[in-house]
């Protein structure tokens, strides 16, 4: 079964469409999401990049590319984060999808937290899962 999904950014600007049913939802407690996003989490789902259609209004679609090469997309209008993908990692044709950015709705079957080491001490996990393959030992 094909779903399909749609978002866009906080002022509207970037539009996105997903031809693709949504996958790995990810709470990442990494500094750089915490950083990227300004909270104490940041919310993905992957999908494979050629499932992601984006329209921008103009030049709003910004890129930030890690010393890791990790790329960030975010909206240069609104500052919306929206997007990351790492092309040398192990997924190359995926791409992340900032969940609290979709316009339509979704209930994920599964979630995980990844880097929970570097989560903030007043944050309570209690409703994790165990941690996974993307978590340090």
């Amino acid at each position: 079964m094909n779903e399909s999904h749609h978002g866009s950014c906080l002022c509207g600007e970037i539009r996105y469409e997903i031809s693709a049913k949504l996958k790995a939802l990810t709470h990442c407690h990494c500094r750089r999401c915490q950083k990227a996003h300004g909270a104490a989490f940041a919310t993905y789902a992957s999908v494979p990049a050629a499932s992601l259609k984006i329209s921008a209004n103009g030049n709003v679609l910004r890129l930030y590319e890690s010393e890791t090469g990790v790329k960030r997309q975010f909206c240069g209008a609104c500052g919306s984060s929206l997007f990351w993908s790492d092309p040398h990692g192990a997924f190359p044709d995926w791409i992340s999808v900032a969940v609290a950015t979709l316009d339509t709705d979704f209930t994920p079957h599964k979630q995980q937290h990844s880097y929970r080491e570097t989560s903030f001490e007043w944050l309570v996990l209690s409703d994790c899962v165990e941690p996974t393959l993307l978590e340090k030992p």
